[in-house]
């Protein structure tokens, strides 16, 4: 792990309740896409984001970080990289990074901010293997909180072979989409996920319901399904 001090660069409010932000490191870094780092509030608190960036982009790091008052442990760190525009991240974390030397069908499951760990993963997997087909899942309660759904859209359309199933919790009325949760509808479309590596980005008990449902219903191998959730459930 590496400690590093970073200049914020931009804040930018995405939504009612999430925010971009991004950051230049003061030295070299490095980090496996769906890897994850800690902002340092002081020596014994340290707040886990995941890394919406690319390991291919050196310069810059990407955080896509959820913060309202309703959630005042990220606000705190909110607060922290608006009012000193510096901030002390440890990195990287986490253990369900894309493994990259195989060639198994992807399917990526995000919901809310989780996208960032699926974007981070979805990105290098198309620098790095252009023709892998690719499916991803990304749940919001509403379609405002999809807020990077055009990104995914434009993505699809220079990669044939990747998959983008937006899903509304509460759709508004016209939406032509899925709706329900994100679990429902890779159930719906998938006989068998025996042949896939799933990497997995949310809520815990989400999390530990896909994979046991998975699993048991659909032919999933373990040994296949990635999600830093998996550590604590």
């Amino acid at each position: 792990m590496t400690t590093l001090s970073c200049k914020v660069t931009s804040v930018e409010a995405i939504t009612d309740t999430v925010y971009r932000v991004r950051l230049i490191p003061e030295a070299d870094f490095t980090f496996r896409a769906g890897q994850y780092l800690m902002v340092v509030m002081d020596e014994r608190d340290k707040r886990p984001f995941s890394l919406a960036s690319t390991p291919m982009e050196k310069d810059i790091i990407e955080l896509h970080i959820g913060a309202s008052d309703l959630n005042l442990y990220a606000m705190a760190v909110m607060d922290r990289i608006r009012d000193d525009r510096q901030i002390t991240v440890d990195i990287p974390h986490g253990d369900a990074w894309l493994r990259e030397d195989s060639t198994r069908p992807i399917v990526l499951i995000a919901g809310g901010t989780g996208f960032s760990y699926a974007r981070s993963i979805l990105l290098t997997a198309l620098a790095q293997q252009p023709d892998r087909d690719i499916a991803i899942y990304w749940g919001g309660r509403e379609l405002q909180h999809l807020y990077d759904l055009d990104e995914l859209k434009a993505l699809a359309v220079k990669h044939p072979n990747l998959r983008v199933v937006p899903v509304v919790e509460q759709p508004e009325e016209g939406w032509q989409g899925r709706s329900g949760t994100v679990l429902t509808a890779v159930m719906q479309d998938y006989a068998t996920l025996a042949e896939h590596d799933i990497y997995i980005a949310g809520r815990f008990e989400m999390a530990k319901i896909a994979r046991d449902r998975f699993c048991a219903e659909r032919g999933a191998k373990e040994t296949q399904m990635f999600g830093d959730a998996f550590a604590f459930i």
